[in-house]
């Protein structure tokens, strides 16, 4: 797979990368490692963790994974979602919900959006130095490693960047080597005002985005604030969901409309009335369509992956 620069972390990686908000949740830690292992068999060099994933358990499941591929990975963590809190009802409930999980597929979908859900309500950080060093501290702990090659701000609006030392925190962990560099995870409409307001926050852009989204073009006006001075004219870009509910949304239609479905596959070469080659064809254009940036992908099916070492 072809490698392209990591933003401004001096690093390079594939542009292809995998998402692992979904390592320990529905999956136990040896599946979860096992479709770790097979997404790198396939040439994927990328990986997008979180404190808050799998249950607060993902960032430590990657960091087994870490440490037989540290050298040959890049790897993105975040600041402001904690996880949720441990308990024996939730790891019960867990061991419970993933034969039905397995068994009944709608029930992946509807357990997906009670999780986005609980994200949004959860306790969230202040961003405040003092949080984003412990928060940074644990997440270096749990990977196993002594530094983060992209860290960024997870869920940040532009309200919530109130305390300026913050950034002198992210700037002064770049210079130590600890992150290689920072930005913004947040939702596509928060970006506009992050932009505007904090462009210094903003080096590096994830969001979510599909071919069925109209294009965001997240270029820093030079005089809008006094930040943009040590910003990027252009931040590297990460995004995810290119299929999700884009997907879902866009096979239904075509399953319904047995004509349309006919003429785009005609046109494309491509049967789309097939599920896994519309992804294939979706997740594609994403990459085609956004050259220099990182698309996530994510999937709990090992045989997703096409192994092609090299």
């Amino acid at each position: 797979m072809e490698k392209i620069a990591l933003g401004d972390t001096g690093r390079t990686t594939t542009p292809l990368g995998f998402g692992c908000s979904s390592l320990m949740g529905a999956m136990g830690r040896r599946d979860s490692l096992a479709i770790l292992e097979s997404a790198y068999d396939a040439g994927i060099r990328h990986f997008d963790v979180a404190p808050m994933y799998g249950y607060g358990e993902a960032e430590s499941c990657l960091g087994e994974f870490l440490q037989r591929h540290r050298d040959h990975v890049t790897v993105t963590t975040k600041y402001g979602i904690p996880p949720t809190k441990k308990s024996p009802f939730l790891s019960l409930a867990r061991r419970v919900a993933r034969p039905i999980l397995k068994a009944v597929p709608s029930a992946k979908h509807r357990l997906a959006q009670a999780a986005s859900a609980a994200k949004r309500t959860s306790e969230r950080a202040t961003f405040t130095p003092q949080q984003a060093k412990a928060s940074l501290e644990r997440s270096l702990a749990a990977l196993r490693t002594d530094h983060i090659d992209l860290w960024l701000l997870h869920e940040v609006s532009a309200a919530d960047l109130r305390d300026e030392a913050l950034l002198s925190f992210l700037e002064e962990q770049v210079q130590q080597g600890t992150v290689g560099s920072f930005g913004i995870g947040s939702s596509a409409d928060k970006i506009p005002t992050l932009l505007a307001q904090h462009p210094a926050y903003c080096r590096t852009l994830q969001y979510e985005w599909s071919v069925l989204d109209p294009e965001v073009d997240p270029e820093i006006n030079p005089e809008a604030d006094s930040e943009a001075a040590a910003s990027p004219t252009s931040p590297f870009r990460i995004h995810h969901r290119s299929l999700t509910e884009n997907f879902r949304s866009l096979h239904r239609t075509l399953s319904e409309d047995k004509q349309l479905c006919q003429r785009w596959s005609a046109s494309t070469n491509i049967d789309l009335s097939n599920p896994e080659q519309l992804a294939h064809l979706m997740l594609k254009a994403a990459l085609v369509m956004n050259p220099r940036s990182v698309i996530l992908f994510s999937s709990k099916i090992p045989s997703t992956f096409k192994p092609t070492r090299r």
